[in-house]
């Protein structure tokens, strides 16, 4: 079913990323990457989670802000945002996981202003863009749940199903950590990567993506990072966050692969080469609105 949502028309190179995790440090340098790639702010899209492992929520949200990009609500951002008590991240109770998240969102959430919950609250679950001719819908988890966990295992039966509730020729999503491309029946997922955490292989870069228009088409090339590590580990020392995702920051690898489906647990530690991906449109969801 075609969305009613109207989308927003991109021009030119986008740069897609996602969970900043309240590290500032690593928000900083994906927006210089912006910068030196000189893709304005209206062509930057954050696919959410703002706050949550990090030491700089408030600073972090700021940042964002004031740069002025394209963000849709993760799961942290909308319990922040309400001042819930926990992430609602779709931890297994009782998981390494949902134990040590206690933790770090407790420290998130006392320090947020009223105005951060307020910017958080008025984000949207949802963002239609154009590329390429192709419109794609931007969402944190899954289509029909901000804190499901998408990965390119994910059977296809259940990516169909995701497909159908977007009535899309794509999806952006985040939530799951994990950046990869993958095509079903003709339709894009794309999971640009996170910057506030590396991605469980090793090593301590981070990810985004930079999405080219071509002729009814989209090219993704995915990017490493590389930041000021010592610092974000040195501002959560301070902060007396655990210690775990402290180290996780340097070694490249998570604490727990709890949330992790048996072929993303067994890559674990591999370095990340994530193929380049060249997308054509052959459904028609992009035409011109009234």
């Amino acid at each position: 079913m075609q969305p009613e949502l109207s989308p927003v028309r991109l021009e030119g190179p986008v740069l897609v990323f996602g969970g900043p995790y309240g590290n500032l440090q690593a928000t900083q340098a994906v927006l210089n990457a912006a910068a030196q790639r000189r893709i304005s702010a209206a062509n930057i899209i954050c696919t959410g989670d703002l706050a949550a492992y990090c030491a700089k929520p408030c600073e972090t949200i700021t940042l964002i802000r004031e740069a002025g990009i394209h963000v849709v609500m993760g799961n942290c951002d909308e319990q922040l945002g309400n001042d819930a008590q926990d992430c609602a991240c779709g931890y297994a109770q009782g998981s390494t996981c949902d134990l040590l998240s206690a933790q770090w969102y407790a420290y998130a959430n006392s320090r947020l202003t009223d105005d951060d919950r307020s910017y958080l609250r008025k984000l949207p679950r949802r963002l239609d863009v154009i590329i390429g001719g192709c419109r794609l819908a931007v969402i944190h988890g899954s289509v029909g749940t901000i804190n499901a966990y998408v990965f390119n295992s994910t059977p296809v039966e259940a990516m169909r199903a995701e497909f159908a509730l977007a009535g899309t020729d794509g999806v952006i999503g985040g939530h799951s950590g994990l950046p990869f491309a993958r095509i079903v029946d003709d339709r894009l997922w794309l999971n640009a990567g996170v910057v506030g955490m590396p991605a469980n292989d090793g090593t301590p870069r981070i990810w985004y993506s930079v999405l080219t228009p071509l002729t009814n088409g989209i090219q993704v090339e995915f990017s490493a990072l590389h930041y000021d590590v010592s610092a974000a580990q040195s501002d959560m020392s301070v902060a007396g966050l655990p210690a775990c995702y402290r180290d996780a920051l340097a070694t490249g690898i998570w604490p727990s692969s709890d949330v992790l489906q048996a072929e993303e647990r067994q890559a674990q530690g591999v370095a990340l080469k994530p193929p380049q991906t060249v997308f054509k449109a052959v459904r028609r969801y992009a035409k011109p609105t009234a």
